[in-house]
C-alpha cells in the first residue's frame, strides 16, 4: 500500500524531506525509491535515508544471512568430500569415525572403518569464485536491494571470492564495498538504459578459474547492447566450465516483465532464466556451487519464469 501511495500521490517529491523519511515505514520498495533519488537528495535527507536503508538491510540480514552461510558451507563441504581419499592426509577422521560408529568393537575399544570420508585432492585449498552481475535499471529495484545484501553475506565467507558488479549502459564494480551492504546500495544508480553485453564482458575478466566459478546474472534481459554478442559470451562462459545462473528477478514479486526471446535463447544453450525469491536463493547458490543441473533444480523448487 505504501508503494502504491508513493506512486499515486506523487510522494516521491516528499521523500526528499527528512521529516517525511522519519514518518514512513521502511521496506524494500521504499529503499529502491530512495536509491533512485539518492543523487538529488539534500544532505540532511540523505542521512535520514541512509539510516532508513540500514534498518531495512539489518532486517534482511537477520532473515537471510544465517541460512545463506549454512547452505553455502554445506554445499562446499559436500563438493569437497570424497569416499576415496588418495592419501592418509586427505582423510577427514572426524567424519570417518561418525560414518562408521556402527562398526565399533567394544572388546577392542575401536572403530573399524569400512567407509572412508575425506577430501578430494586439493579441494581444501580451492576458493570458489562467485560473480554477481546485477541490472540496475529502474524495474530491478527490489532485486538490487536483495542482491546487495546477499553479496555482502557471500563476501563475508572466506571460502568464496565474491565480486559484485552493477550495470545500466555503464558498468560499476562494487566489490570493494561488499564489507557493508548499505555502501553497496548507495553505490548503485537505479534507472537508465541497459547494456548486458558490456556487463558480461567485464565479468568474464573477473573469472580466473572457470571450473570453480559461479556467475549470477540478475536482469530482465531487455538488452540495449549487442544481443548476439551477449549470448555468445554466455555460451563461451558455460563452455569454459562456469556455472551460469540467470535470474529474471531476485524478489518476492515473482516473474516480472522480461525479454522472452532472450530467455528462450539462453534456455536453448542450457541456461534457464527464472525468477527466484530471496528465501530460495541460498538453496540455489548451494545447487550452483555443487554444480547440479540448474534446470532440474528450478523445476523442483519455488521459482517462476
Amino acid at each position: 500500500m505504501q508503494k502504491d501511495a508513493i506512486e499515486r500521490l506523487d510522494l516521491t517529491r516528499l521523500l526528499l524531506e527528512p521529516e517525511m523519511l522519519d514518518a514512513v515505514e521502511p521496506d524494500v520498495h521504499l529503499v529502491g525509491t530512495l536509491l533512485a533519488l539518492n543523487k538529488v537528495m539534500p544532505d540532511q535527507a540523505r542521512e535520514s535515508a541512509r539510516a532508513l536503508v540500514r534498518k531495512v538491510v539489518e532486517e534482511l540480514e537477520r532473515r537471510l544471512a544465517q541460512k545463506t552461510r549454512a547452505a553455502v558451507t554445506g554445499a562446499l563441504d559436500r563438493a569437497a568430500r570424497t569416499h576415496r581419499p588418495r592419501r592418509v592426509s586427505d582423510i577427514d577422521w572426524n567424519r570417518t569415525i561418525r560414518a562408521n560408529l556402527r562398526n565399533y568393537l567394544p572388546e577392542r575399544n575401536t572403530v573399524v572403518p569400512s567407509r572412508l570420508v575425506g577430501y578430494a585432492r586439493g579441494q581444501r585449498a580451492v576458493r570458489r569464485e562467485v560473480v554477481l552481475c546485477v541490472d540496475q535499471s529502474g524495474s530491478m529495484a527490489a532485486s538490487v536491494v536483495y542482491a546487495g545484501v546477499f553479496g555482502a553475506v557471500l563476501a563475508s565467507m572466506r571460502s568464496l571470492k565474491t565480486s559484485m558488479v552493477v550495470f545500466d549502459t555503464a558498468v560499476v564494480d562494487l566489490t570493494d564495498r561488499l564489507h557493508d551492504p548499505v555502501e553497496v546500495l548507495f553505490g548503485t544508480q537505479l534507472g537508465g538504459g541497459t547494456d548486458i553485453n558490456r556487463a558480461v564482458a567485464y565479468c568474464q575478466g573477473l573469472i580466473t578459474r572457470p571450473a570453480d566459478s559461479v556467475f549470477v546474472l540478475v536482469s530482465d534481459l531487455y538488452e540495449g547492447g549487442v544481443r548476439q554478442e551477449m549470448l555468445r559470451r554466455v555460451a563461451a562462459m558455460t563452455q569454459a566450465g562456469v556455472q551460469v545462473v540467470v535470474l529474471l528477478a531476485l524478489s518476492d514479486e515473482g516473474a516480472p516483465f522480461h525479454d522472452h526471446e532472450n530467455a528462450a535463447a539462453l534456455a536453448a544453450m542450457g541456461v534457464p532464466a527464472f525468477a527466484c525469491t530471496p528465501d530460495v536463493f541460498p538453496d540455489l547458490m548451494a545447487a550452483a556451487l555443487e554444480r547440479r543441473d540448474i534446470s532440474r533444480w528450478a523445476e523442483h523448487n519455488i521459482v517462476s519464469g
